[in-house]
Formats: structure tokens, C-alpha cells, sequence
């Protein structure tokens, strides 16, 4: 099927001397996870990751990604005409070079504008011009081949109520605007899902775990306009809109409109998800690159969602400890399977107050399918758990009033030595980054290096980001902060972060521990620290105490001293006895 694929594909290439066609993991906003109609390269290559890129010419068909899915992808191409190509550095777009060394000159490479930024097509471009390949921009080029492509999705939107957002649409649009006036701009365009979603208190249910909707956006000075699918919205949401000053527009509108902007009016973009197309539809000498302001608006959550998020993680704590109950006493019972537990967590989580859905898909991955590190256990392929061994759980929930995401690794018996080292360095990892005590203006950078310098002492380490941002019933990776080497953006109060050190040994076992964590004042001034906000036990069958001071230990028992007293008015006896033994007191 897939070779098939790419055979017509290859004939389409032919019919219009294209010699390579390149297929991103992107829709026109740039979004990490894509409605159905966008996965072309998904589509074309069978590879299911959120991160990588396809490229067919004539005679190859490569796929590009990073450390996080090398296993996943050669597993999902093995059947497949598609070689791996595996790049260590994200921000280097490697399919390019490899273009450049292995195309003649002259070649013709084609993509669709809208799905490329102004600095990829640039970046392209630049690596092509030593050779004179020929970048050609298309319009909706794979629709040509991809007979049964899903259309855009037309699921209603609806409100995301003041009470959890804690801030009105009026008061978002005055604060963008009070920016972007100072960069000198009359006009915001929003391209970002989750930004416009946030901007304007709406969520939707065109991307599967993210509540986002499909939409442009173009904040004015003097008016907001917002370019959906009319249809997606009730006659009471469109009035609530028309009475704040917003203008609904049809989505396909927003190259038109932008082209209509006077000639002496600026445009404020983001230069990191500005497509080509919306790009070649501002005239040169309005542009103004920039980012987009409510990326770092919405980062700092407001005293009304801090709030939300700490009572939302009691929610999920109760769901993942009736979860976990479930699992220990079916496993004494029976083997389960990974999509089966999987499911149970989404089920718990569903019995809480103010569910809407997982905000990813569950990573339940038992011992070798544990270092898959963006693992997805599927019906017919996927593991049965056993009682021994070692099982990797990722997974979060949208909720009205949060987001969350935990990781969490066990063993159902006594774990080996190096299993017991690598979780335990893992582990001090952990405590490191969440006891952190930091001045004001550091960078994830440098924090990052906390939760590497134990796993780098024994020669270990893991090669994706410790951490990154998480939004309020919003996206579960949210930037602009994260905890990883190349990350430069300065930790603030308000942020929401996760901090999740790793090992991985392939086909062996993967071993992860995941908190989120605010940043907030630390007692000394000028100085920030972290409280740690999910709720739930870490392992401490798997800890090797030799390596843990007296400090790591006197953190975890805090820890778990906190669960016990948030969780434990929501439980039942059964569950308070159980949670009491997960949450006891260690030492040496």
C-alpha cells in the first residue's frame, strides 16, 4: 500500500519535473500534533512520530528524526521503502544537505508554501544556491495523489469559561496590543492554534489530545478579527464574540485580507510559524518579524489557573492511584495488555470532575518497549504486562481546569543492578532540577545540566529535553520555556514545566520519573525556585539507597508526605491504605 504510494507520487513528480518532493510533519500553523488532512507524512510513509521529514525522489525515499523516535522509526519503516535517516541536531534540517550531495545540479525540489516558514524555505534555499537546485513552491500538491484525504475538520467550538481562565478575551486582546504597539505594529497576525485558542478563551477539537480548533487570527488596534469556519461556532458563542469587537471571518480570507492592509500600516508576525504563503501575501515593507506576543502571555499562568492546575492535579492523582490499583491487583490475576492499561488510566480519568480527554496518547511501554521513548502501544502489536519486569507509564489528561502529564516507572519484583542504578541516578536527577535554587534570569540551559550530572558521572545520559512548557487546557508541550542544553529562554514565575530525566536501554527497559513544576519566588531575594505540583508516589522499590544523601532523601519523603495529605480526603479506605504504603517514609 505505502509502495504504491509513493509510486503514484513519483509519476505525479514526473508528469511535472519535479525531482524531489519534501513532506513535513507541519499544517499551515505549525503545530507539533496535526488534524488528519495534514499527515501527509504520516501518509506517505507509515512513520506515526509527531517530529520528522520525507523526502522522495526517483530513486530514494528517506525519512528523517530525531534520537526520540529512532527506535519507533525503524520498527514502522521495516516494511516499508523508506530508509532512515537519523539527524542528532533538530534545528538542522539534514534532508537538506543530503539533497544538496546527492542531486545533480539543476534539479527541481518542490513543497507546499503553506506548510514551510519564511526561514526554512530560506534556510533552503540558501543550501541550494551553491548547486542551482531550484526550489519550487506548490499549492496543495499531495491532494493530487492522496485520493481519500481527510477534509478539514468542522467539529463545533465552544468556551473556555472565564471562572477557570481567569481573564476575560478583552483583557488579552488590551495586553497583546499594548505590545504590539510598542513594536510599532497596527495589526497581530496569530497563526498559532493554542495562542489564538488562549487569545481568545475558545477551545476546539480539530487536533486529537489538543483542544485547538483550525483558525487565523489578526489582532488590530482597533479591532480583532478571527478566521474560522463560521459554522463551527453556535449563534450564542458568535454573538458573545460580535459584543467583545471580534469579526469572524472565513479561514481562506486571511491571505486576502492581509494583502488589503494599507501600504503605511505595519504587520507584527512570528518569524517561527510564519508561512511562505502568508508571507508572500504582506508586502516586504510592512512586515515586522517578531514572535508571537501571547506565546509568552500564556506562559505565565494568572493567580485564577495556578489555582485551577493544583486542585486539578488531586483530580488526577486519584484517577492514576485507582488506576494503578486496578493494574497490581489484575496482574496478580492475569497478564494485561499495554493498550489495555492505557485505557483504564483514560477511564479513572474520565470519572473525575472537568475531564475533556487525554492530552497524548498514553506511553505504557514494558520493559524493552520502555526506551521507545514516544512509545504507543497499539491493539495488535503491543505487549502483555507481566508481573515482573520493569513498566514505563506517560500519560496526561485535559481537564477543564488543567493539563497534565506524569511518568511514572515501576518493577513487579527486585529489580536488577543496573536497573536499580539507572532509576536511582535518574531519580537524584530529578530532585536535583525540582530543589533548584536559582537567580533570577536563568535559562533552561542551565538548569538542564542539574538533572544530567548524576546519569553523566557513571557514563549514562538521555538524548531528549528534560522538560518543557505546559499549557492551561491548552497544548501539553507549550514553548516557549523547557529544561534541555540548547533551551535559552529565562525561567519566569508562573511557568508551568515538566521535569522529566530519563535512561534508556534498548530492548532492555526505559526508566523515567515526571513531575510538573511552577516556578516561583524563593525565599532569598532576587532568587527563584520550583514547587513541584503533580500528585502522585514514585517507586522507591527501585531505589539503590547507597546513592542517595540525606538531602534526596529527606525531599522524597516530603514528597510523599504532600501526596498522602492532598490525596487522601479523596480516597477511600482501601485506597488511603494503599496510598499510605506507596507514600511511607525511607531511609537508610
Amino acid at each position: 500500500m505505502l509502495n504504491d504510494k509513493l509510486h503514484k507520487l513519483r509519476a505525479q513528480m514526473k508528469k511535472e519535473g519535479i525531482d524531489a518532493y519534501i513532506l513535513p510533519s507541519a499544517d499551515p500553523h505549525q503545530s507539533e500534533y496535526l488534524p488528519e488532512c495534514w499527515q501527509i507524512r504520516q501518509w506517505i510513509s507509515g512513520f506515526t512520530g509527531s517530529a520528522g521529514t520525507a523526502l522522495v525522489t526517483m530513486e530514494h525515499a528517506g525519512l528523517w528524526t530525531d534520537s526520540r523516535y529512532f527506535i519507533q522509526a525503524e520498527q514502522q519503516l521495516s516494511s516499508s521503502s523508506f530508509q532512515l535517516h537519523k539527524h542528532l541536531n533538530r534545528a538542522n534540517p539534514s534532508y537538506a544537505d543530503w539533497i544538496v550531495e546527492h542531486m545533480p545540479a539543476h534539479s527541481v525540489v518542490a513543497i507546499d508554501g503553506i506548510l514551510f516558514t519564511v526561514s526554512q524555505v530560506n534556510a533552503l534555499e540558501k543550501k541550494f544556491d551553491s548547486k542551482n537546485i531550484e526550489l519550487r513552491l506548490t499549492d496543495d500538491y499531495i491532494s493530487k495523489v492522496w485520493d481519500d484525504r481527510p477534509s478539514l475538520p468542522t467539529k463545533p467550538i465552544f468556551e473556555h469559561h472565564i471562572s477557570f481562565a481567569g481573564q476575560s478575551r478583552a483583557e488579552k486582546i488590551s495586553a497583546i496590543r499594548e505590545r504590539m504597539l510598542k513594536s510599532e505594529a497596527q495589526h497581530h497576525l496569530i497563526t498559532k492554534l493554542d495562542d489564538i485558542a488562549w487569545t481568545f478563551n475558545l477551545r476546539g477539537n480539530d487536533v486529537a489530545c489538543n483542544p485547538v480548533f483550525i483558525a487565523y487570527a489578526i489582532i488590530s488596534k482597533d479591532n480583532s478579527f478571527l478566521f474560522v469556519d463560521e459554522s463551527k461556532l453556535s449563534e450564542s458563542l458568535k454573538n458573545k464574540l460580535t459584543s467583545d469587537k471580534i469579526t469572524i471571518k472565513a479561514y481562506n480570507d486571511v491571505f486576502s485580507f492581509l494583502k488589503a492592509i494599507p501600504p503605511k500600516e505595519k504587520i507584527l508576525a512570528a518569524r517561527s510559524s510564519l508561512s511562505i504563503s502568508c508571507f508572500d501575501s504582506i508586502a516586504e515593507d510592512q512586515l515586522v518579524l517578531g514572535e508571537n506576543i501571547p506565546m509568552h502571555l500564556k506562559a505565565i499562568k494568572n493567580e485564577t489557573e495556578l489555582n485551577h492546575v493544583k486542585e486539578c492535579m488531586i483530580n488526577d492523582g486519584v484517577a492514576l492511584t485507582k488506576a494503578f490499583m486496578w493494574l497490581e491487583t489484575t496482574l496478580k490475576k492475569r497478564t494485561i495488555k499495554e493498550v489495555e492499561f492505557a485505557q483504564k488510566i483514560a477511564e479513572c480519568r474520565a470519572s473525575m470532575g472537568n475531564y475533556h480527554g487525554e492530552s497524548f496518547d498514553a506511553i505504557v511501554g514494558y520493559k524493552g518497549n520502555g526506551a521507545i521513548v514516544h512509545y504507543k502501544p497499539e491493539p495488535e502489536t503491543c505487549a502483555d504486562i507481566k508481573p515482573e519486569g520493569v513498566l514505563l507509564c506517560d500519560s496526561g489528561g485535559q481537564y477543564f481546569n488543567g493539563t497534565t502529564d506524569i511518568t511514572r516507572t515501576m518493577s513487579f519484583d527486585v529489580p536488577s543492578s543496573e536497573v536499580q542504578q539507572a532509576y536511582t541516578r535518574v531519580l537524584k536527577g530529578h530532585i536535583a532540577l525540582a530543589s533548584a535554587v536559582f537567580p533570577e534570569g536563568t535559562t533552561g540551559g542551565q538548569l538542564d545540566l542539574l538533572a544530567r550530572k548524576s546519569l553523566w558521572e557513571n557514563g549514562m545520559n538521555y538524548l531528549h529535553g528534560t522538560g518543557h512548557g505546559v499549557g492551561f487546557f491548552l497544548n501539553v508541550h507549550e514553548p516557549p520555556q523547557g529544561f534541555s542544553p540548547k533551551s535559552s529562554t529565562v525561567h519566569q514565575v508562573g511557568m508551568l514545566t515538566s521535569n522529566e530525566p530519563g535512561y534508556y536501554e534498548e530492548g532492555q527497559f526505559g526508566i523515567r520519573i515526571e513531575n510538573l513544576v511552577f516556578t516561583k519566588k524563593a525565599a532569598m531575594s532576587g532568587f527563584l525556585d520550583f514547587e513541584t505540583v503533580t500528585l502522585f508516589p514514585i517507586d522507591t522499590s527501585m531505589i539503590e539507597m547507597e546513592l542517595m544523601d540525606a538531602s534526596e532523601i529527606e525531599w522524597l519523603n516530603n514528597y510523599h508526605k504532600i501526596v498522602l495529605e492532598k490525596l487522601s480526603p479523596k480516597l477511600n479506605a482501601e485506597q488511603q491504605e494503599w496510598m499510605t504504603t506507596k507514600c511511607e517514609s525511607i531511609g537508610r
